[in-house]
């Protein structure tokens, strides 16, 4: 059972780290594909060609071993502070599935729980996504869960992304060229994404100018940057954010750049997307346009980013209390020229579509109170 001791995360007893999944071993890679793509009638043929990626890796994500050692770095870092709850890890995707973890989180007396995604920034996939993954666990479960707001611009992932700069800087030529990578998402979702505040692009660009800034000034010279995507899927026909890395690569040599340095910022940790479409496919890339190219870390487990997850847990935790008690709530910690995202999303915010609601469940939303109080829910 959890210790009662008094401590600065209530109201919440537990931590959810709630993360996408990946495959452990050859067998579950095409289960896995098929979960991740449910409704979206991708041929098998082509899952086939996105396996052999995880195939090449022994059918293992890489995703799992980054989110055990976040897991462990999470508990140290509470422990550190003297802060005694769980923290439970659970996927989407993959095992362990989040109805397991909330299974977790009760087994050990928990009743209401914290969640932290492994996506800093705000769209559909990064956020409504797990609020409604959250509230298809929460079915038949005496839980309540909360999720961490979007963190894009919180103090401890940029200065993560910013060591992570200087260091790539320091291994490159000094005139590289600053690219920025992400995954891309359908310009359908992007529109979606800034009915409720700064867009999933605008985040981004805001996120880049404020690493570019910090790590050019601790370099003493100004960097160029620019932001591009990966990992386009979906029919060819739905416009995704462009330019893509590879293209982007190809235009840049025709420019004359000799040298980039590639900084993921849009991945918290060395994702399929990172080692694969990055480390293999742009390095690639450079490689036969005869570019010099280094790729910057992503935030992973570095300590400013630990201790700033752990930070956004207090923070949610003290507007908790503050709405409990009726007084005014803390200021959210932020840098660059952006607001914070509200931990409470209104009803239309973060949908797949902007205007269109599919109806699916989903927890955290300003409309919805019962996502805020102990819910009594019973098996469909």
């Amino acid at each position: 059972m959890i210790d009662r001791v008094p401590n600065l995360l209530e109201p919440f007893d537990a931590v959810l780290l709630s993360s996408f999944g990946g495959p452990e071993g050859p067998d579950e890679v095409m289960p896995f594909l098929r979960r991740v793509t449910a409704g979206a009638r991708i041929p098998d043929e082509r899952l086939e060609q996105v396996a052999e990626h995880y195939y090449a890796r022994g059918g293992v994500s890489p995703i799992n071993g980054q989110n055990r050692a976040l897991q462990a770095a999470l508990v140290a870092e509470l422990g550190r502070r003297g802060i005694p709850v769980p923290v439970l890890w659970g996927n989407r995707n993959g095992a362990p599935f989040t109805a397991q973890a909330l299974d977790d989180a009760a087994a050990a007396g928990a009743s209401r729980v914290l969640a932290l995604v492994t996506s800093a920034y705000a769209s559909y996939s990064g956020c409504r996504q797990y609020r409604e993954d959250f509230a298809a666990a929460l079915e038949g479960r005496d839980l309540v869960v909360d999720k961490v707001r979007a963190y894009f611009n919180h103090p401890g992932f940029v200065a993560a992304n910013v060591d992570a700069v200087i260091d790539a800087c320091r291994r490159a030529p000094d005139d590289a060229r600053l690219v920025f990578v992400t995954h891309s998402i359908p310009i359908a979702m992007q529109e979606a994404s800034t009915v409720d505040g700064p867009g999933y692009v605008e985040q981004h660009r805001d996120v880049a100018a404020t690493v570019a800034g910090a790590a050019g000034e601790a370099l003493g010279r100004e960097l160029g940057w620019d932001l591009v995507y990966c990992s386009r899927s979906g029919p060819p026909a739905q416009p995704w954010l462009e330019p893509d890395v590879n293209d982007h690569l190809a235009e840049l040599a025709g420019r004359g750049v000799q040298a980039v340095v590639l900084a993921p910022i849009g991945f918290v940790s060395d994702h399929m997307e990172v080692v694969h479409d990055l480390d293999t496919e742009a390095l690639g890339t450079a490689a036969a346009l005869g570019l010099v190219a280094v790729r910057a870390a992503t935030a992973g487990t570095h300590p400013a980013f630990v201790a700033g997850l752990v930070d956004l847990l207090l923070e949610r935790a003290a507007a908790e209390r503050a709405r409990a008690a009726g007084t005014a709530l803390p200021p959210p910690a932020t840098v660059g020229s952006l607001p914070a995202r509200t931990d409470r999303c209104p009803a239309g915010g973060c949908w797949r579509r902007a205007g269109v609601d599919t109806g699916t469940p989903v927890i955290g939303s300003l409309d919805d109170p019962s996502s805020h109080a102990p819910m009594n829910r019973t098996p469909r």
